[in-house]
């Protein structure tokens, strides 16, 4: 069984978070420059096993897509065409940035910590991959 990577994709840098191998823990991996992803992804499966590809989808809370959308489905069409094989999702990213800041301040982590954007964006993508795993988990359960 491969791993899941998770994309908290932004314009300037984005989070990074990976499952272990038997997909039952999220992790943060880290937060590298935007440019940077389908260099870091080439690297990336060419250590690891990595069965799925998830990129948080930024929506309104009317559901629909919001103004972030344009600049994240340029990248996933880049990332389909640059690795077709690979399976690619996308995942309901809506409130994982405020999660990940009050998680920061449930954790105890102090002002100059809370205020490191890297670390929100790698905290929001582990806590988009385990709701991603969760829901996943769950789909599999009803077609029991």
């Amino acid at each position: 069984m491969g791993r899941i990577l998770a994309i908290d994709y932004g314009q300037k840098r984005s989070g990074i978070a990976v499952t272990d191998p038997l997909q039952m823990i999220a992790n943060g991996l880290q937060t590298i420059p935007s440019k940077e992803l389908i260099a870091f992804i080439t690297a990336y499966l060419g250590k690891e096993s990595v069965n799925c590809i998830v990129i948080g989808e930024p929506r309104d809370m009317q559901n629909n897509a919001s103004d972030a959308s344009r600049f994240v489905e340029p990248f996933v069409r880049n990332l389909r065409k640059v690795f077709p094989n690979v399976v690619i999702e996308r995942y309901d990213e809506r409130f994982t940035s405020k999660m990940a800041f009050q998680s920061m301040i449930d954790a105890g982590l102090n002002k100059k910590k809370r205020q490191d954007k890297a670390l929100i964006d790698t905290i929001s993508a582990t806590i988009m991959l385990q709701s991603y795993m969760e829901f996943i988990k769950n789909k599999r359960f009803n077609e029991l």
